[in-house]
């Protein structure tokens, strides 16, 4: 058992709620028994820290001081672990990219969403930190099965040039026929919006028509916009 947050194995994975030292090592902290148990599904799981004794493999019973130490959360958790980054380079024919997208909740519902409406591909343009303990926490694992890029909108053209991009504008179209396939939807800012340069880079500009407020938040907008556009049952796209 670990008591002492001094530890030096300690003080080494608390480091990786760093960036530099994820991106060093090739691995990230993630918390609670549902996070953990699906790295431990797939295969990605490094050490499992617990506050109960375990029997598993590459488990070590650490004290309540460790366990805070290695965590980010408001309440210890009764485990958290050590997971291997998935490496992913694939592109997916169904894109979302987030430009600036700054909160945490939002990206990590994002990527959960994007998932779940067969976008297997998120860039990331200058956003939250998709590792982080709350980003992490939003995904509710669909960040084990999705292609990670951070890289810009501009990179992301030019990269992949087949891809059309598809903004967000007041004054874009709710109706009409859907984009074919390959595609790249862009959200931006929660409070400034997609850039006017990004804009200017975009083949088709949607809208979803809304009453008596004057926006909403980008991860209900986000949502509403890949089912639209991944609703199979009609080639006519309607928001």
């Amino acid at each position: 058992m670990i008591t002492s947050p001094s530890n030096a194995t300690i003080k080494r994975f608390a480091k990786l709620h760093q960036k530099k030292y994820r991106e060093k090592e090739s691995l990230m902290i993630i918390e609670g028994p549902h996070l953990v148990d699906i790295a431990r599904f797939k295969g990605l799981i490094h050490t499992v820290f617990t506050l109960d004794e375990s029997t598993e493999s590459n488990t070590v019973q650490v004290s309540e001081m460790v366990m805070k130490k290695l965590t980010k959360t408001n309440h210890v958790p009764p485990i958290a672990a050590v997971a291997k980054i998935p490496k992913r380079h694939t592109v997916s024919s169904k894109v979302l990219i987030l430009e600036h997208v700054q909160d945490p909740g939002n990206v990590g519902t994002l990527i959960r969403t994007a998932l779940a409406f067969g976008f297997g591909t998120v860039v990331l343009d200058q956003s939250a930190d998709p590792y982080s303990a709350k980003v992490l926490r939003s995904t509710q694992g669909a960040i084990f099965d999705i292609t990670l890029l951070e890289m810009s909108v501009m990179d992301f053209k030019n990269t992949y040039p087949k891809h059309t991009l598809i903004g967000t504008d007041l004054n874009g179209q709710s109706t009409g026929k859907k984009p074919v396939e390959p595609y790249a939807l862009i959200l931006g800012n929660e409070g400034q919006g997609m850039k006017e340069s990004t804009q200017k880079q975009c083949n088709v500009l949607l809208k979803i028509p809304i009453k008596n407020i004057d926006s909403l938040n980008v991860g209900i907008a986000g949502g509403i916009l890949m089912h639209a556009l991944a609703n199979t049952d009609t080639p006519d796209l309607k928001l």
